[in-house]
């Protein structure tokens, strides 16, 4: 169990820089209702990088 604990962190510091390659992807590109839905769901897959990430496993 604490080999996954170790690897959480890493897989949310993906996920935001997954989050921010596909924000940045479509930022000039596209039509505005796929740059609307990838903000969107960028925003979403962020937030959980962020949990991931900064999860206090001190308890």
């Amino acid at each position: 169990m604490v080999d996954r604990e170790q690897r959480t962190p890493f897989y949310g510091v993906v996920l935001i820089l997954a989050a921010l390659g596909a924000a940045m992807a479509v930022s000039y590109y596209g039509p505005d209702w796929v740059r609307v839905t990838v903000y969107i769901v960028a925003v979403m897959v962020f937030l959980v990088g962020c949990v991931m990430t900064f999860r206090d496993y001190s308890h």
